[in-house]
């Protein structure tokens, strides 16, 4: 049996018998992953073939808990630019192969956002496996939990620096941020820059606007969106298209007590008439079928496909979710042969990582190292940087995910100006002092 093909439960006791950590990492030389133990030397090999997900990422990092044991892992994709910056998941796994593979894809989506967005980070992902039962609803459980992954985060002395992402909360990362100085998007209590839900969805609808303003379509006031999603940063962007005067807005969520919260808020706001939201079960995909203007993918994932692709009835997709293409190889192509524009998520999504990725350096109100990223004037604006995208794929006759992909890849090749590669010398580092062995 492939390791891949283990239950995250199995992997980490197979890893706490050997130490209770273990990585894989690049060699450029070899042109292939090399394992610390080897009992991983077959996962290695097998993922140094794989062309769909492994892209030359410098390292995979694993820890078991010891208190909790839970799996902790930390993806490092490309850190030319700068550390491996990427937000926590706290999700459950079925096998190894869905942790992995969300690891590295999400990892690498980070390198070409942070690129995209012009910071001075590289990528990376964390993931804890969130274990069975409702363990992980106990705050204590939580605390203990996030304070084991924050330790492990300073284990690996900075080359990457983890963030809040799905499944973690603001109080996650508190607890995260008791045990490690490599966090960002803490809570404002203790110097950090809170909740980025607003700056992502402003982030989002530049990207529309973009898009728009690339097929001729002029501006979102009058125009409908539908979304898939209601949560945090879907409401935030609810409000940014009643603001921008669109027509109409249709969302579905699964959260029946979220979807009436939303409905009273819109209700007192007097924006009730257009906002229509509609309660669905776990794999209802009808709001594809929405006539719109834009869709918005804004819950998880792997949402555009085979299935999905052919009901969409709208001439723009630009949503708020990571990762949303199923195949990004194939579904990017299925979405320009409907003459679908499609604006890559890492594009459109950059400002949850924007909003927190330099709060080192202080904060000052409406601060224009965030504020450009909303404007029309900077080379590396949201609302610039989709109109670049989307022409260089009209240009060149490819999709527009090759065209992010060419584009972010490029920028991922310039060092950082003041210390370079950095995290190549932190991995060999970490090696040489048998992390992991």
């Amino acid at each position: 049996m492939s390791l891949l093909d283990l239950d995250p439960v199995a992997f980490a006791a197979r890893l706490n018998e050997q130490g209770g950590r273990a990585c894989l990492t690049w060699d450029a030389e070899q042109r292939r992953l090399v394992a610390s133990q080897p009992w991983l030397e077959e996962l290695a090999a097998e993922l140094s073939l794989d062309e769909r997900d492994f892209n030359g990422h410098e390292g995979l990092f694993f820890a078991v808990g010891p208190e909790t044991g839970a799996l902790h892992t930390a993806f490092v994709h490309n850190t030319v630019r700068g550390q491996g910056a990427g937000g926590l998941r706290h999700w459950p796994y079925a096998r190894m192969e869905g942790l992995i593979r969300d690891g590295l894809r999400l990892s690498e989506g980070m390198s070409r956002k942070n690129a995209l967005a012009g910071l001075w980070w590289g990528g990376g992902k964390g993931i804890v496996a969130r274990q069975s039962g409702d363990r992980y609803r106990d705050p204590a459980y939580r605390r203990q939990l996030y304070r084991e992954y924050g330790a492990f985060t300073t284990s690996l002395r900075g080359v990457y620096v983890t963030a809040e992402d799905v499944g973690t909360t603001p109080p996650d990362l508190a607890a995260v941020f008791e045990t490690t100085r490599f966090a960002t998007c803490v809570p404002a209590a203790v110097g950090g820059s809170g909740n980025p839900s607003g700056a992502t969805a402003k982030g989002v609808v530049c990207a529309m606007e973009g898009a728009l303003d690339h097929l001729g379509k002029g501006s979102l006031e009058g125009k409908t969106v539908a979304m898939q999603g209601a949560g945090n940063v879907a409401t935030f962007m609810m409000e940014e298209l009643l603001a921008r005067g669109v027509a109409k807005i249709v969302a579905t969520d699964i959260n029946a007590e979220r979807l009436d919260q939303l409905r009273a808020q819109f209700a007192e706001a007097g924006a009730g008439a257009r906002v229509e939201l509609r309660l669905s079960e776990r794999g209802d995909l009808s709001i594809f079928a929405e006539p719109c203007d834009v869709l918005a993918p804004n819950a998880l994932g792997g949402v555009l496909g085979p299935e999905t692709i052919p009901m969409i009835q709208a001439p723009i997709v630009c949503g708020a979710a990571n990762n949303q293409l199923l195949d990004d190889r194939r579904d990017d192509s299925a979405l320009a042969e409907r003459g679908i524009v499609y604006v890559p998520d890492f594009a459109a999504n950059r400002m949850g990582i924007v909003n927190c990725a330099n709060e080192q350096y202080g904060k000052i109100p409406d601060d224009p190292a965030i504020e450009r990223h909303f404007g029309r004037e900077w080379d590396n604006a949201v609302f610039v940087i989709t109109k670049r995208i989307l022409e260089l794929a009209a240009a060149e006759g490819v999709t527009s995910s090759t065209a992010a992909n060419r584009l972010a890849d490029e920028f991922c090749t310039v060092p950082h100006p003041i210390w370079g590669h950095r995290g190549k010398a932190i991995v060999a580092g970490l090696l040489a002092d048998g992390w992991g062995a």
